[in-house]
This record gives C-alpha cells, structure tokens and sequence, in this order.
C-alpha cells in the first residue's frame, strides 16, 4: 500500500487529481486494501477536482474501513 499511496500523493500534490482517483481505482480492483493515509489523499485529490460524487463514495470507504474515528482522517 506505501507505493501506492506515494504515487497517489504525488499526483494528487500536482495537481493531477483524476489521475489521483484513476489509481486509487486500479488500487481497488487489485484488491489492495487503503489505509488512511490513501484516504486523505484521495479526499484532498476530490477537493481539488470539486469531485462531489466522489468524495462522497470515499467518505462511504471510509466509514466502511472504520476509519471514520481516527483523529487523522476524522479532520
């Protein structure tokens, strides 16, 4: 999961947001399983694309994965 998040970040970080979510998806049909540090990514990249459905189906992840209390991603 820490090469994908790099390469998540990183597109994220410059300004390619749906290349961002084109991987996390490739991530999930892999069957890799995100951790919380590929959710805030994923969250910060639908921000920066003003991607609502998108956001939305990560909080859904989120809330799935039990990630939804952690301090970290909670914020």
């Amino acid at each position: 999961v820490v090469s994908w998040n790099a390469m998540i970040t990183a597109y994220s970080q410059n300004g390619q947001g749906k290349e961002a979510l084109e991987l996390f998806g490739q991530m999930q049909l892999k069957s890799v399983e995100p951790n919380k540090i590929t959710f805030i990514t994923i969250l910060d990249a639908c921000a920066g694309l003003t991607a609502l459905q998108e956001g939305k189906e990560s909080h859904a992840s989120i809330i799935d994965s039990g990630y939804e209390m952690d301090v970290v991603v909670g914020t």
